[in-house]
């Protein structure tokens, strides 16, 4: 049974850390890239980050909002990817989606459309 499962969501002050992670299970994790996506209330889904497989080397890439701030990073023994999100913004707030992309080459997509797998994402809320 596949399984994507995020968690570290919470309430923070601007300014501030926090770090999802996002734990898989029930499919060959090691061929997937892994993408993180965020949706704030009323606007469409965006992407933020991912993560390429260990197959074709390592590489990420991130969204320009984003750029700077947050670092992503995966465990290909414990089947877990990390979103490390610092200096978060107010308009940072949004539900986060852990998500997984079979990939048969090197890189990974922003496109949500290309994702096979999804988690029920976890709810990141900045202050001001």
């Amino acid at each position: 049974q596949v399984q994507v499962v995020e968690s570290g969501g919470g309430l923070v002050q601007a300014g501030g850390s926090l770090r999802l992670t996002c734990t898989a299970s029930g499919f060959a994790y090691g061929a997937y890239a892994m993408g993180w996506f965020r949706q704030a209330p009323g606007k469409e889904r965006e992407w933020v980050s991912c993560i390429s497989t260990l197959m074709f080397g390592i590489t990420s890439y991130y969204g320009d909002s984003v750029r700077g701030r947050f670092t992503i990073s995966r465990d290909n023994a414990k089947y877990t990817v990390y979103l490390q999100m610092d200096s978060l913004k107010p308009e940072d707030t949004a539900k986060y989606y852990c998500a997984a992309e079979r990939r048969l080459s090197s890189g990974c997509s922003s496109g949500s459309n290309r994702y096979n797998y999804w988690g029920q994402g976890t709810q990141v809320t900045v202050s001001s």
